[in-house]
């Protein structure tokens, strides 16, 4: 089940402009049929779902990476998002994937492409029904009190030795998905984690790109359609999308860092920050990445 992120904070308007971008009548129309239909269809899928794994649900142990990537996958396919995916994740040793944040529909992405956990803030535990989901998908919940930090990396490190991965959105807020923020060093402690057969966890930046409606390239002026940053209502953006056509989705996996090949958490917040803008820049221009074929994601 999918993991939700924090509200997003408050715009600083010296970071964005106001979006122009609620479509203009007569372009873009979205049906409340498609979308109340499409939302039908995935809480009967959640419901489904959950009936089949009540007991790990009521034994309050979250259901496993294999269900949760089952449930992206549909999900995906009832709101038609099309993904395709550039690189390949390291999926055979302990990864640490670190990657932009422009809306919660990274998580159903991400969610479908690895068997992983997410990292998020305390707060979004007691949300009504996301809150739900996110201890569904084994969150890794953070709480904002360093006394606490070995407590959080244990658990952390727990989430990868029962088969999983960890996804990280270390600018700490949501964008308007046409640039990457300041990536926050101290959110790359987990980095440090060390396993006696591997050594230091790796490193994996990911990049994520909104560029596609119905298979048309979509520019900055729709591109808040699909990204959820600032003062956004979420009922209001979620329902907006889902009574649209195709959403395209481009998602680069860059070669992995180890903290240790750079140095410390600085440096490391700063070197998959500059990964991660490529791959955006690139995606959002339509060239795939070099040497690295663009490829259907799996379904």
């Amino acid at each position: 089940m999918s993991a939700v992120q924090a509200r997003p904070e408050k715009p600083d308007p010296s970071r964005y402009r106001r979006p122009r971008a609620i479509p203009q009548p007569g372009v873009f129309k979205t049906s409340r049929f498609l979308a109340g239909l499409r939302a039908t269809g995935i809480a009967l899928w959640t419901l489904w779902l959950a009936v089949l794994n009540l007991r790990s649900i009521l034994a309050k142990r979250g259901v496993t990476p294999a269900v949760t990537m089952q449930w992206h996958k549909m999900t995906q396919r009832i709101a038609a998002i099309d993904v395709r995916v550039t690189g390949t994740p390291i999926r055979d040793r302990p990864v640490l994937f670190v990657a932009n944040h422009a809306s919660y529909l990274d998580i159903v992405v991400l969610g479908a492409l690895l068997p992983c956990s997410f990292v998020s803030k305390s707060e979004v535990r007691d949300w009504p029904i996301f809150g739900w989901l996110a201890v569904q998908q084994r969150t890794v919940f953070i709480e904002r009190d360093p006394r606490k930090a070995d407590r959080h990396l244990s658990e952390m490190k727990q989430r990868i030795e029962d088969g999983g991965c960890l996804v990280l959105f270390p600018e700490g807020t949501s964008s308007d998905g046409s640039r990457v923020l300041p990536f926050k060093s101290a959110l790359f402690q987990s980095a440090s984690i060390e396993f006696p057969k591997t050594g230091q966890i790796e490193v994996q930046t990911v990049s994520i790109a909104y560029n596609r409606l119905d298979g048309m390239p979509m520019g900055r002026a729709l591109r808040p359609l699909y990204t959820w940053f600032g003062d956004m209502e979420l009922v209001p953006h979620l329902m907006g999308w889902l009574g649209l056509g195709t959403v395209g989705v481009d998602v680069v996996f860059h070669e992995p860092l180890r903290m240790a090949d750079v140095g410390g958490r600085k440096e490391l917040a700063q070197a998959t920050q500059r990964a991660c803008t490529q791959g955006l820049q690139t995606a959002l221009h339509n060239a795939p990445q070099p040497s690295s074929p663009i490829v259907q994601a799996a379904s």
